[in-house]
């Protein structure tokens, strides 16, 4: 049978899984009445919640007697780690741009990578079906960055397909018709190259990797040459051509649809996962024992955020999960560094405590949300950026990022200060349309943790923020961090609500009547600067004077609900974010309030 290897790319929200699933339905991979969830390709609770794909995943259709392998991608520049090496295993890439926002900075960190290697893509515009879509526009900006990215000629004469995937259909021209994907799947028979089959016996790279509770650990790429048959002898090569181990290739699973299904052989060119090398993982070669030289594959991007994942030792610590003690969360840590490239997990100079790198603070955020819905129990420090030194001039160099955001006129002044405010540098100003400006920004990854929440705050909700790695730069000196103290639990019990309501002049809280505290937990965030320790457990004397302004009742403000993105981005160096399956709390380091003053003591006088 004929093949085609296709990635869909795009940023986040433009469409890719909707667009994967018109193409599997009106391919006929499901039956008349097979029931089918909405975005079939995003598979974890996390993405159905959040409406993200964080997993990289393929399928497979068949349409005028070819297979095509399709490959649904991340849009979160966080998970960029997935993308790059997907793009090995393709030999062209579907461009999905969003025929109202045009391409962000996700949709050209991915395009840069994908004519790197050569691809020539398919731009599809979708959703011109929206009120503020302006098509023409788009497909000229995306023209423009085709061109600063450096496309070749050939690249540069990409055909373009206008449509909406929500409502099923693509076509050459805006007016129609107006009913089916057959134009985009034809242009991918006639635009998209066969895969290249080398000759000599059988290598494969892995690309995507994931655990099997049945087959353990499954790898899944490309095979370059040769051919793959179950029970086969093979061994893994690393990046360098070290042997990493030798055994049995136990299944061969091919993509069928949604399904993947075991086959008795696979051939050159096609793309399937294989069990039973327990040591494989991603750029890894698996090949037969007679090859020496492994594929190249792709380096992947530096870490750019780190946190330390510690052993819960609050008072309240194994009340609410199963999984609390250190072991268990290092070897969770080191099962999920396996698994995801982006991640770099190492011991910490602290006892009982890991150090997890990441891309962003989206992507450790949901490691985190993973980790606690599995039942452990964890407290997590505040995100810190990976600084280098530069060794030729010992200067010091902290990562940069390029940010977009899109917001409506009226407001852009308040964003431009708040951002220079944050060392950030304004790059480009212009109008996007529709009363609103899109912003370009180059600033430090510090100044942008917790910005998020402010950024919706100051624009009642309007704005919309697009981030992606840069580069490294000169270090920017200090970046003003939270501006307020917090208030502090001076004892353990349940909190009163009479006492709640004495102290609502201090400030917020974040707490409920009835909730259980300790002390050096934070209940609330104070008016002022300075930290305040307060009592949440006094009730009110009782007397015998009965009278309706004595016996009124009390009516709290409701508290300030903490998310886990902003409990991370909300606290600072001496605070944790203790974090059990059942609730997200905020508690200082040190819980004793005479540590804590000998430790604030101990930095005056070295002068930290």
């Amino acid at each position: 049978m004929k093949l085609r290897n296709v990635a869909i790319i795009a940023h986040v929200d433009h469409g890719k899984t909707t667009l994967v699933d018109r193409l599997l339905q009106q391919s006929g991979t499901f039956r008349e009445n097979q029931r089918v969830a909405e975005r079939a390709m995003d598979s974890n609770d996390l993405e159905r919640e959040r409406g993200i794909t964080i997993l990289a995943k393929a399928t497979s259709i068949v349409w005028k007697d070819t297979r095509i392998n399709i490959v649904d991608t991340p849009g979160h520049a966080d998970f960029g780690g997935e993308v790059e090496r997907i793009l090995n295993m393709v030999d062209g890439a579907i461009v999905l741009v969003d025929a109202a926002e045009g391409p962000l900075p996700q949709t050209k960190f991915v395009v840069s990578k994908a004519l790197k290697i050569g691809l020539k893509p398919i731009v599809a515009i979708n959703k011109v079906d929206r009120s503020d879509a302006r098509p023409d526009v788009v497909a000229g900006e995306v023209f423009d960055l085709f061109a600063a990215l450096d496309a070749s000629e050939e690249q540069l004469d990409f055909p373009i397909l206008y449509g909406s995937a929500k409502e099923g259909w693509m076509a050459p021209a805006l007016e129609g018709p107006k009913d089916s994907m057959e134009p985009l799947l034809d242009l991918v028979l006639k635009h998209v190259p066969e895969p290249t089959i080398e000759h000599g016996p059988f290598r494969m790279l892995g690309t995507i990797l994931e655990s099997n509770p049945y087959l353990g650990r499954i790898v899944t790429g490309r095979i370059t040459s040769g051919t793959l048959k179950p029970n086969q002898p093979a061994k893994v090569l690393d990046r360098h051509g070290k042997i990493v181990e030798t055994g049995r290739i136990s299944k061969v699973l091919a993509f069928r649809g949604l399904e993947r299904q075991p086959i008795d052989e696979a051939v050159a060119g096609d793309i399937v996962s294989v069990a039973g090398l327990p040591e494989a993982t991603v750029a890894h070669t698996i090949c037969s024992p007679e090859v020496t030289e492994p594929l190249p594959a792709q380096p992947i991007d530096p870490p750019t955020l780190s946190m330390t994942f510690r052993v819960n030792d609050s008072p309240l610590a194994g009340t609410e999960g199963d999984k609390v003690t250190g072991r268990m969360i290092r070897d969770r840590l080191l099962r999920e560094a396996e698994g995801n490239v982006a991640l770099k997990v190492t011991e910490s100079t602290e006892k009982d405590s890991m150090e997890v790198a990441g891309r962003g603070e989206l992507q450790l955020g949901i490691l985190i949300e993973t980790m606690r819905r599995e039942g452990y129990e964890l407290s997590v420090s505040r995100p810190r950026v990976l600084i280098q030194r530069d060794e030729a001039t010992g200067e010091m160099r902290e990562p940069i990022e390029e940010v977009v955001i899109d917001v409506d006129e009226e407001f852009s002044g308040v964003v431009v200060q708040k951002m220079s405010e944050r060392k950030s540098e304004l790059i480009e100003m212009r109008p996007s349309g529709g009363g609103r400006t899109r912003l370009v920004f180059y600033a430090p990854t510090r100044g942008l943790i917790g910005y998020q929440s402010e950024l919706l705050t100051d624009t009642r909700g309007t704005a919309v923020m697009n981030r992606l790695f840069h580069g490294y730069a000169p270090y920017k000196g200090e970046v003003q961090g939270r501006r307020t103290g917090v208030l502090i639990s001076t004892d353990a019990g349940e909190a009163v609500a009479y006492a709640l309501w004495n102290l609502e002049d201090r400030g917020p809280m974040m707490i409920e009547p009835g909730w259980k505290v300790y002390m050096g937990m934070i209940v609330g965030e104070h008016t002022r600067e300075n930290d305040l320790e307060v009592n949440v457990l006094k009730g009110k004397k009782l007397t015998n004077i009965r009278t309706t302004s004595k016996d009124e009742a009390v009516r709290l403000t409701p508290p300030i609900r903490m998310t886990l993105e902003k409990a991370l981005a909300y606290i600072q160096d001496d605070e944790l974010v203790e974090v059990t399956p059942k609730s997200i709390r905020l508690r200082k380091k040190l819980l004793d309030p005479n540590e804590r003053k000998k430790e604030e003591r101990r930095k005056v006088s070295e002068g930290v």
